[in-house]
């Protein structure tokens, strides 16, 4: 089985070097062997059979990061175990050895696009607000919303938790026969309920509703209790927009 690879100051800031950042300054300086050979490319890539020593000292790695992008159907809780005994997310991750988290959460009845792994930098970083890592909802309501019903979710809602930032919203559908309006909404901030939150302050509240998006990750491909492992180019394109 070919080796899942990492760049090389990922696995030395998660072995406890230093922060990536300057780890990045000691591989510039010529301080990192790989296998024996002096390493100064950033864009190195090492997996867990290769041997890294930093000053002549062996790195201690921690267990190997990974991250997996979950297809959430509604009637399934975003946590590891329920007390009440209703399916979880951990039930769907079957075959999988690693014990992985969710990062951020959709609630009982919202499907979609869930992020799970045992990487806690990068969780951190995708749920902190400040780093506007962006969030697609594909909303169903009951009616016909006005388009100056729309223009307060671009705007900004005032909740009871402070305004929202501004939202972009497309309207995809109007269907007259079931009386539904289907539309996204994007945001970035991570807050509880916050979609569901936004509509009922306009007076449409949410019938259905399904995260389609996460940063440049999709459900392309997928069905509903399906997952997959992020890819190398995946991980680093998460990684480039919280850095």
């Amino acid at each position: 089985m070919e080796q899942v690879k990492e760049r090389l100051q990922k696995v030395m800031a998660a072995a406890g070097v230093a922060s990536r950042r300057e780890c990045e300054k000691i591989i510039l300086a010529g301080r990192v062997q790989v296998n024996g050979a002096a390493v100064t490319e950033l864009g190195t890539r090492v997996g867990p059979r290769d041997r890294v020593t930093v000053d002549g000292k062996p790195l201690h790695r921690k267990t190997l990061r990974k991250t997996y992008l979950l297809y959430k159907p509604r009637g399934v809780v975003t946590t590891m175990k329920d007390p009440q005994g209703r399916k979880t997310v951990a039930d769907l991750m079957i075959g999988l050895h690693q014990r992985l988290y969710p990062v951020g959460r959709l609630d009982y009845q919202t499907e979609g696009l869930l992020l799970m792994t045992n990487d806690g930098e990068l969780a951190q970083h995708l749920t902190h607000p400040s780093h506007h890592v962006e969030k697609t909802y594909e909303v169903e309501v009951k009616g016909r919303v006005p388009e100056e019903k729309l223009d307060v979710l671009r705007l900004g809602v005032p909740l009871e938790d402070g305004l929202t930032s501004p939202a972009v919203v497309y309207v995809k559908k109007w269907d007259p026969e079931q009386n539904l309006t289907r539309f996204t909404v994007t945001i970035h901030e991570g807050r509880n309920r916050q979609v569901r939150r936004m509509c009922d302050f306009i007076g449409f509240p949410v019938k259905s509703l399904k995260r389609i998006q996460v940063g440049s990750l999709t459900l392309e491909g997928m069905k509903k209790g399906e997952f997959r492992e992020l890819t190398l180019e995946e991980i680093d394109s998460l990684e480039a927009q919280v850095e």
